[in-house]
């Protein structure tokens, strides 16, 4: 069995092979010129996301800079996905993110791992488990998903938190490592709404006394 068919297995497999870091400098071409653009580049950006990733949904938007082991080419993203700057991707395996879903700025998805006997990390041996990230789910900055995850639809990951273990749909999860906090609820509704009148209240009474 060659190295690739290892790592497409989710064998422990020598990452540093040759038959597999050729194909992976041709990947990633496109990822450093998208590093380049910004305000202004969309048209180009948009022609350089299908290029880049496995899939991509429209009006899917990744701001730059963003990095990826493979360039984003076992990366999968549905329609409507904001991820803010400096995504990281250890695309080894696959990343599934699903429509709709917000990624903070400097999160981390990671699908490689390294066994923890000294030996096989001494020889460069790795192993990759697919990330799921279901549909409109919300990120927080500097989080980190480690090999393996699956996120439920609709819950939140508050910033920071590395989430070690699949998160259920429908909950807000934060720490280190992350767990449920609550679900979410008609409660969130009515608190968000209060927030915003009180907000605006204010904002109006600064408006006509300065």
């Amino acid at each position: 069995m060659t190295e690739t068919e290892k790592m497409e297995k989710g064998l422990v497999y020598d990452c540093s092979a040759e038959e597999i870091m050729s194909v992976q400098t041709g990947f990633v071409k496109y990822m450093k010129e998208y590093n380049t653009l910004g305000l202004g580049d969309e048209k180009r950006m948009e022609e350089l996301m299908p290029l880049m990733f496995a899939e991509v949904g429209p009006n899917t938007y990744i701001q730059p800079p963003f990095y990826a082991n493979w360039g984003g080419a076992h990366v999968h993203f549905g329609e409507w996905v904001y991820a803010n700057f400096n995504l990281t991707l250890v695309d080894d395996g696959h990343i599934y993110i699903g429509d709709h879903t917000m990624i903070g700025p400097n999160v981390t998805i990671a699908t490689a791992g390294h066994p923890i006997l000294p030996e096989l990390r001494e020889k460069e041996m790795q192993y990759n488990v697919d990330v799921k990230i279901g549909r409109n789910v919300w990120i927080g900055a500097g989080a980190i998903i480690v090999p393996g995850v699956t996120i439920g639809d609709n819950t939140v990951i508050g910033a920071g938190s590395v989430v070690t273990k699949d998160i259920p749909a429908n909950v807000v999860a934060v720490g280190n490592p992350c767990r449920v906090m609550r679900e979410i609820n008609d409660h969130d509704k009515e608190y968000y709404y209060k927030q915003k009148n009180k907000l605006l209240k204010n904002l109006t009474v600064q408006v006509l006394e300065p």
